[in-house]
């Protein structure tokens, strides 16, 4: 075992043995929404549904798409203007008809967003959605992505064409290595 993997492994023991001993992650599972610190639940309904439209994908569980909210929640914890920004967003959306966000169809949801794709407060959501959702390993390996192929040399003679759920490029978007 290399000196890395194993201060990695001996990090996480350590704190999953803090963990345990504190009692905390008792009673949540990997699908449970995290308590709400910033947000409350309705805001983080409502956010959890804005990431599912932006970044829709049928693979992903809502576990996957409550690690955004997760984070949003805790940028807002830590920043009242993230806080104020994100609640007031949410109020925002609520306010475009006489039905919540969240209880729109995903055409109304969809417009309702196109609306407002411009404002710091969804520039604030898609942003963070694109890094807590994608930078996610679990994710990766439900979406196909492979990892990182620094070590094996790169993608240009492995794994380039994994994906099998993207249609092939036309030949001429992928000549052939020199």
């Amino acid at each position: 075992m290399k000196r890395r993997e194993f201060l990695k492994r001996t990090a996480l023991l350590a704190t999953g043995a803090a963990a345990a001993a504190s009692g905390l992650g008792v009673g949540l599972t990997a699908a449970d929404p995290s308590p709400p610190t910033a947000l409350d639940a309705h805001q983080q309904a409502t956010l959890l549904a804005m990431t599912r439209q932006i970044y829709p994908h049928d693979r992903l569980a809502t576990a996957d798409y409550q690690k955004v909210v997760d984070e949003l929640d805790a940028q807002a914890a830590q920043t009242p203007a993230t806080a104020a920004l994100l609640r007031d967003g949410v109020a925002s959306l609520d306010s475009g008809g006489s039905t919540k966000f969240v209880d729109l169809s995903a055409e109304q949801q969809v417009a309702a967003l196109k609306k407002i794709d411009t404002t710091p407060f969804f520039q604030k959501v898609q942003s963070t959605a694109l890094v807590a959702l994608y930078n996610n390993h679990d994710v990766w390996k439900k979406l196909g992505y492979p990892g990182p192929s620094y070590q094996i040399g790169g993608y240009i003679h492995h794994g380039f064409n994994d994906l099998s759920w993207l249609p092939n490029p036309p030949e001429f978007a992928s000549p052939k290595p020199a």
